[in-house]
């Protein structure tokens, strides 16, 4: 029985001008208290405190978004470095997102650097090739990875799923200075077969210049357009997890997460993960937990 759970969300769809949001309604176990602010990224963020004893919490998100971004996508392919350096100089957050993190296998990073970037290519044209790159060289294999795999260790398997795709790219593209952010949301089925489609998803968003914040899927090899919905932005997973939180109490912990997609014409997709969790903890107080269901 677990005597208090104390959580965090980040599951609100963005509001931007390629994603309209018609309705949201929040179901939470026990109808606690949500308090909403916004976090050092911009993502709207609740907290709640769930204190009456309890064996099973549930989070029921259910909301309606129109995609407004269209199905092509329009940018500048021909911006230069020169161009990215001028707009990001100064902007103490892009410049934070383009720092890479320190690793042991910086040099197999460097290796990918040396292959995806010359000279005369554009910023865009850059990105593009560090897609490429991710798609034809890293394996997509469910359940060998978790939330706290690290690059180095993504390196080693050159294997993973949509998370360890996007941090690899994130390395990658930092390494050049080129800002980029971590995104998590969904992707919706369209018959395409995508990677992901219908489940938690991740992507990266790299800043090209007089073009602004533009998504890669380097998962499925994709510009992002209105087939992905977009729920928080971060430097890296952590700060992006659409829940996290610590219980109080003796109790092993399971997580499921299910997503159902449905569309106008009746169209429907629904995907159940069983999440496996590091391990049970059965101490008096956990230690933080995170959904871990990114596919």
């Amino acid at each position: 029985m677990i005597q208090e759970s104390m959580n965090e969300i980040k599951i609100f769809p963005v509001i931007s001008a390629e994603q309209e949001v018609l309705q949201h309604d929040l179901i939470i176990t026990g109808n606690p208290e949500l308090q909403i602010f916004y976090d050092y990224w911009g993502n709207k963020t609740g907290v709640f405190n769930l204190l009456p004893p309890h064996r099973k919490l549930s989070i029921n998100s259910r909301f309606i978004v129109r995609t407004t971004g269209g199905s092509d996508l329009r940018m500048n392919f021909v911006s230069v470095f020169n161009e990215l350096n001028s707009e990001v100089s100064g902007n103490f957050k892009m410049l934070e997102l383009s720092r890479p993190d320190l690793i042991e296998c910086q040099s197999q990073i460097n290796e990918i650097v040396d292959l995806i970037y010359s000279n005369d290519d554009s910023v865009a044209i850059t990105i593009k090739n560090c897609s490429d790159h991710i798609f034809n060289n890293f394996k997509y294999i469910k359940g060998i990875t978790n939330v706290e795999t690290t690059v180095d260790e993504i390196l080693k398997q050159k294997a993973g799923v949509c998370q360890d795709f996007a941090h690899i790219m994130l390395q990658v593209l930092r390494t050049l200075n080129i800002p980029s952010r971590y995104v998590s949301g969904y992707i919706c089925p369209n018959r395409s077969g995508l990677r992901g489609e219908g489940a938690t998803h991740a992507w990266v968003e790299s800043w090209i210049p007089r073009s602004g914040w533009t998504g890669v899927d380097p998962t499925n090899n994709v510009w992002v357009t209105n087939t992905h919905v977009k729920l928080a932005t971060g430097r890296a997973f952590a700060d992006c997890s659409p829940v996290k939180g610590a219980f109080k109490g003796q109790a092993n912990q399971h997580l499921t997460v299910f997503v159902s997609v449905d569309y106008e014409d009746g169209q429907n997709s629904e995907e159940l993960n069983k999440v496996l969790m590091n391990k049970e903890n059965t101490a008096m107080v956990t230690p933080p937990f995170t959904h871990a269901a990114q596919q």
